[in-house]
């Protein structure tokens, strides 16, 4: 209906619930940072998903979107807001998680997806 041009409304959607519209100093260098940091996050979270999941679709008029994107918030309360410690037996950091077969299968697919880039 609209050849895949409704996907930068999502885009936008997801800035914005990721408070890229909230102004939090009053000082313009403050909030230049902010964004940019904000802006950071979010395409960190993008290029992550990009090396780790294979295209949804080849680019035709009916889908220019390429990938099928999971939120930042989605991916931040599924992998990084978790009930965790860090602990450091014998002076080697380690980060101990609950049994989670889940995280642990998504979180290893991240890892081994980005040790394949690197």
């Amino acid at each position: 209906m609209h050849e895949g041009r409704g996907a930068q409304e999502g885009i936008l959607a997801e800035l914005k619930s990721h408070h890229m519209d909230y102004v939090p100093v009053t000082t313009l260098h403050g909030n230049q940072i902010y964004l940019l940091a904000r802006m950071l996050a979010h395409n960190l979270g993008r290029g992550l998903q990009m090396i780790a999941h294979p295209r949804q679709c080849k680019f035709t008029a009916k889908c220019t979107a390429l990938w099928a994107f999971e939120g930042l918030g989605t991916l931040q309360s599924k992998l990084i807001q978790r009930a965790d410690r860090l602990l450091r037996p014998a002076g080697k950091l380690i980060l101990s998680m609950n049994s989670n077969e889940t995280v642990e299968r998504e979180l290893s697919h991240y890892l081994d997806a980005l040790k394949a880039t690197a």
